[in-house]
């Protein structure tokens, strides 16, 4: 692991870091907040998966969770969206291929030598995090906005066992029924839509996937909300299931980070509750 910048904020540091990932075969950036605690202490850990277009640096720099992880002693965790390189496919649109990497395994070449951020999130990432920082990993929640909204509710539905809190901002919540979905999983798992399903949190509740509970702040002024977010959706199989859930819809909040630096802090007391 190669340190790229260190910056004192908000009683903690801050850092980016790099490393070679035997998931994608690349190098990939993050960036880890640490608050100061005592010596030897091990801290709760909330990951942040980002947006379409993002990469680690959006949230680190607009996201405002600082000060809110220092109050409530939790690490805070923010990789990259895809695999990036001289190397690496892309595509000519801003939702599919660099920056678009659906935390999904990819089986469809030329995808699927690189593209595989599930098992990175899973499994690589998580691993270098224990071994480098002092982060106790049986305390775990997971957030995210937009497509990261999408990975963090699949993860987390598909390892209850290793998140004990789950939210989003925003969420593609149907991978399955929208437009954005279609165009990844179709390029990224192929045309057979039931291999889809274990990256659609709708489909994971109605097959039985449960959590605790969950946190999702929608904004009601957001323009991707009626094609692609779809919240009802997600309102309705969680009812259907009894799948507790606190789905919030904020009025006049656009998807921006505007929105979601506005209630950044009330997503880090409410997961740092459930990581105690």
């Amino acid at each position: 692991m190669e340190t790229l910048s260190t910056n004192r904020s908000h009683g903690g540091v801050q850092g980016v870091y790099k490393h070679q990932s035997s998931e994608t075969g690349t190098e990939m950036t993050f960036s880890v907040f640490v608050p100061d605690h005592a010596e030897g202490a091990k801290l709760p850990v909330l990951w942040y998966l980002s947006g379409l277009t993002c990469t680690h640096a959006n949230v680190t720099e607009k996201g405002e969770f600082r000060a809110a992880c220092v109050e409530h002693g939790v690490i805070f965790v923010a990789p990259d969206t895809s695999p990036r390189g001289d190397d690496v496919p892309d595509d000519e649109g801003y939702d599919f291929g660099k920056g678009a990497g659906f935390y999904v395994d990819a089986t469809q070449e030329p995808w699927a030598k690189h593209f595989r951020m599930r098992s990175y999130i899973e499994k690589e990432l998580p691993a270098l995090i224990a071994e480098q920082f002092p982060a106790d990993m049986a305390r775990q929640g997971i957030t995210g906005h937009s497509m990261g909204g999408h990975g963090a509710l699949t993860i987390a539905l598909r390892n209850p066992e290793r998140f004990r809190s789950v939210s989003a901002f925003s969420p593609i919540v149907s991978p399955l029924a929208c437009p954005w979905g279609d165009k990844a999983l179709t390029g990224y798992i192929g045309p057979d839509r039931a291999a889809w399903r274990e990256y659609d949190a709708c489909a994971l509740i109605e097959d039985g996937a449960r959590v605790p509970d969950l946190l999702v702040d929608q904004g009601t002024g957001d323009g991707f909300l009626a094609d692609q977010l779809k919240t009802y959706l997600l309102s309705d199989v969680c009812e259907k299931a009894g799948q507790p859930a606190a789905i919030r819809m904020q009025e006049g909040y656009d998807h921006s980070y505007y929105f979601i630096s506005t209630f950044m802090a009330e997503h880090v007391a409410w997961h740092a509750k459930r990581l105690k």
